[in-house]
C-alpha cells in the first residue's frame, strides 16, 4: 500500500539512525506510542520512538488503497473519544494550537436509511435529534433525553476517570456507573427502548467499538457513544486520519524527540531485573537509560524479553488475549459523494449506518460459525469528502463500509477468493439505501478482508483493529488494565492497554502518567489530574 505524499503527512519521517542511547524508548508509533512520547518529550525526557512501518500512525494512517490522490482511512476514521481526552480537550500539547490538528465537528452525526426509502438522522443536538425519534416513537424521545440525563448526571465523570485509569472513588454516581457496566448494552437498549427502529439506532451507535453488544460490561457503551456523538458528531480530522500522528510527531520533535521508521523492534533486553535496551530485527541496538514504553501487541510482547525471569503478567496478558470480532472493510474511489433520503429531500453525511438490533445479533451468531452475514448486518459506511473535499480530486469522494466478518471461513474458502464477492454484497446493502453508489459511481474498489486486515498493521491480530479482548477472571475486558509491567523499567501503552482500542489516546496518556510517576516527575508539570 502506498502512503499519501506530500503535504497530507508533514510530519512523516525518512528512515533513520538510531541513536546509541536515550533516556526512553517507545516501541511503536501508533497514535497512543506517539502520544505518550509527546508528553514525557514534553516533561524534558529524551526520547525515541521505533516503528516498524515506513510511515508513522499504526491504525491512523491515511493512504492511497484506490487510486491516486484519494486518500483513504486505512482503519480508523472517526476521532471522537479523544475530543474528551484533556489530551484535545484542554490542549495539553498544543496540538490544535500549535502543531495544526485540525477537526469538523459533523451535522448530521450520523444518517441511518431506513428500508421505507426514509432516514433517522441524529444531529449534534440533543431536542433535534429527539425531534427525529419522536418520528417513530415519543415515548423513546423521552427515554433518549432520560438517558443522557443521567448520563450527565455524574456518570460521565466517573466514566473520564475510569478512562483515565484512576480509582472511581465511593460516591453515588461511582456506584451507579459500576453497576452500568456490570450490565450489556443490548439489555440496557432493550429496557429503555421500545421501538424496534430506536433500539436499532441505538445499538448500532453502542457498536461502534466493535464488541458484542450481548456481553456484560457493554452496559455504558449506549450511553457513552451516544453522548459522545451528540457532543461530537463524526469528528473528522482534516487531511485524513494521519493528521493526529502528524501533529504528534511535530510536537516530539520540537521537544527534541525522534521518530524512526522502518525499524521494527524484535527484542527488549532485561538486565539486572530492569529493561534496558531494544534491539531491532536488523541487528541494531539502543540503550534506554530509563525506561521502555511498549506499544507492541500483549500477545506478542513476552516472547520479546530476553533476560527477564518472572515476567508471568505479561504471560498471563498473552494467554488471555483473543481477538473478539474482527472486521471486513471496503474502500472506494466514487464520482462523487453519497445522498441519503430523508423527509426533507436528499441530505450529504460523513457517516452512515444499516442494521437493525435482531440484524446484528444474526451476524455476531454468524460470526462466531465461521459464516459471513450479508442480509442485516451492522454496517457503517463513511464518506469523508462530504467535509474534506481535498481528499479527492475532481469531486471525487472516498468511500468506506466496515462491518464484522469472521478470520477464518468455516466454508474453507480462502478470504482471497471469496471477498470480492462479499464486498459486492455488501455495497448492494448500501446501494438499495442511498444514491450515488451505482455501477457507473464507483471509480475503484478494494475489499480488505480480517486477513487483510490483520497484514496491514502487526496490531490487528487476527482481524481485530481494536486491539481484541482479555478473558479474566473477572470477566472479558477490552484493554489490559495496569501500564506497568513485573519487569522494572517496561511500561505498556497501545491499543492492548486499557481502556482499549478506537482513537482515545487515554492508553498513551495513561502510559506517560505511570511513567513521570515512577521516573519521579510530576505530571502535573505536562497535564492536568484526570
Amino acid at each position: 500500500m502506498t502512503s499519501v505524499e506530500g503535504s497530507r503527512s508533514p510530519g512523516t519521517p525518512e528512515p533513520g539512525e538510531l541513536p546509541g542511547s536515550v533516556d526512553v524508548v517507545v516501541i511503536g508509533a501508533g497514535h497512543n506510542g506517539l502520544v505518550t512520547a509527546g508528553y514525557l518529550a514534553a516533561a524534558g525526557l529524551e526520547v525515541l520512538v521505533v516503528e516498524a512501518a515506513p510511515t508513522p500512525g499504526g491504525n491512523t494512517r491515511t493512504e492511497e488503497l484506490t487510486l491516486p490522490g484519494f486518500a483513504h482511512d486505512s482503519c480508523a476514521s472517526a476521532h471522537v473519544l479523544i475530543q474528551s481526552n484533556p489530551l484535545l480537550k484542554d490542549d495539553e500539547l498544543g496540538l490544535v494550537s500549535t502543531y495544526g490538528l485540525e477537526y469538523v465537528l459533523t451535522d448530521p452525526a450520523v444518517v441511518l436509511p431506513q428500508p421505507d426509502g426514509d432516514s433517522l438522522v441524529m444531529h449534534r443536538d440533543l431536542e433535534a435529534t429527539q425531534a427525529e425519534v419522536a418520528r417513530w416513537s415519543a415515548r423513546d424521545a423521552a427515554q433518549l433525553g432520560a438517558m443522557i440525563s443521567d448520563w450527565q448526571d455524574g456518570l460521565a465523570a466517573v466514566h473520564g476517570r475510569w478512562s483515565s485509569g484512576l480509582e472511581l472513588g465511593t460516591t453515588e454516581a461511582a456506584r451507579r456507573y459500576l453497576g452500568l457496566r456490570e450490565r450489556s448494552a443490548w439489555d440496557v437498549v432493550h429496557e429503555r427502548f421500545t421501538h424496534p427502529t430506536i433500539r436499532s439506532f441505538v445499538l448500532w451507535l453502542a457498536m461502534a467499538t466493535i464488541q458484542d453488544p450481548r456481553r456484560p460490561g457493554t452496559g455504558f457503551l449506549p450511553s457513552s457513544l451516544t453522548a459522545g456523538r451528540l457532543s461530537f458528531g463524526w469528528a473528522t480530522p482534516l487531511g485524513g486520519s494521519s493528521a493526529l500522528p502528524d501533529a504528534l510527531v511535530r510536537q516530539l520533535r520540537d521537544h527534541g524527540g525522534q521518530v524512526v521508521c522502518s525499524a521494527a523492534v524484535t527484542t527488549v533486553e532485561v538486565s539486572g531485573g530492569r529493561a534496558v535496551a531494544v534491539r531491532t530485527a536488523d541487528g541494531r541496538r539502543v540503550r534506554a537509560r530509563r525506561g521502555v514504553v511498549s506499544s507492541a501487541h500483549l500477545a506478542l510482547l513476552a516472547e520479546m524479553l530476553e533476560g527477564a525471569a518472572g515476567s508471568d503478567d505479561l504471560a498471563r496478558a498473552r494467554d488471555t488475549w483473543q481477538p473478539g470480532l474482527s472486521v471486513f472493510a471496503v474502500h472506494a474511489a466514487l464520482r462523487g459523494d453519497l445522498a441519503y433520503p430523508s423527509r426533507s429531500g436528499s441530505i450529504a453525511s460523513v457517516a452512515g449506518g444499516l442494521g437493525s438490533a435482531d440484524g446484528v445479533v444474526a451476524q455476531i451468531d454468524a460470526f462466531h460459525r465461521g459464516q459471513v452475514d450479508a442480509v442485516d448486518p451492522w454496517l457503517l459506511v463513511v464518506d469523508q469528502t462530504v467535509v474534506d473535499r481535498d481528499r479527492a480530486p475532481g469531486g471525487g469522494a472516498t468511500f468506506k463500509i466496515l462491518t464484522v466478518a469472521p478470520y477464518t471461513r468455516s466454508d474453507g474458502r480462502s478470504w482471497d477468493d471469496a471477498k470480492d464477492e462479499y464486498a459486492a454484497a455488501l455495497v448492494g446493502l448500501v446501494r438499495a439505501r442511498v444514491d450515488g453508489l451505482g455501477q457507473e459511481d464507483i471509480l475503484a474498489l478494494r475489499a480488505e478482508s480480517p486477513v487483510d486486515v490483520a497484514g496491514h498493521n502487526p496490531h490487528n491480530l487476527g482481524g481485530s483493529c481494536h486491539g481484541g479482548e482479555f478473558r479474566t477472571a473477572d470477566g472479558v475486558i477490552s484493554g489490559w488494565p495496569t501500564y506497568r509491567t513485573s519487569v522494572p523499567g517496561l511500561f505498556l501503552t497501545g491499543a492492548t492497554t486499557h481502556p482499549g482500542g478506537s482513537v482515545s489516546g487515554r492508553p498513551g496518556r495513561n502510559a506517560a502518567r505511570a511513567v513521570l510517576t515512577d521516573l519521579g516527575i510530576d505530571p502535573a508539570t505536562v497535564m492536568g489530574p484526570t
